[in-house]
């Protein structure tokens, strides 16, 4: 679990994400090595009261965890916000 502040990257739309700090980020890289598939790690993620599958990215020694719309909306996140994140690797779908 990590706090951290949700920030806005902007590309053809905009996409939002939670940094993880980077020593959760280095531990988790070492705990989830059989599942990291083009440096990203799959995970269920536990924001507030709703849960979901993503994929970690990998940015500047560090994980983000993308927000979807949906779960935004849900826990009424806003950019600049602090959500508590808790998650966990999650083997990859085929």
């Amino acid at each position: 679990m990590f706090v951290g502040e949700v920030v806005e990257w902007r590309g053809p739309a905009p996409f939002y994400f939670v940094a993880m700090p980077e020593g959760d980020s280095a531990d988790l890289k070492e705990a989830a090595r059989a599942l990291i598939y083009w440096g990203q790690i799959p995970v269920r993620v536990v924001i507030g009261g709703t849960e979901f599958g993503t994929a970690l990215f990998p940015r500047d020694g560090r994980y983000l965890v993308p927000l979807k719309d949906a779960v935004r909306k849900a826990e009424g996140i806003s950019v600049g916000d602090v959500v508590t994140v808790e998650l966990r690797p999650a083997p990859k779908k085929s």
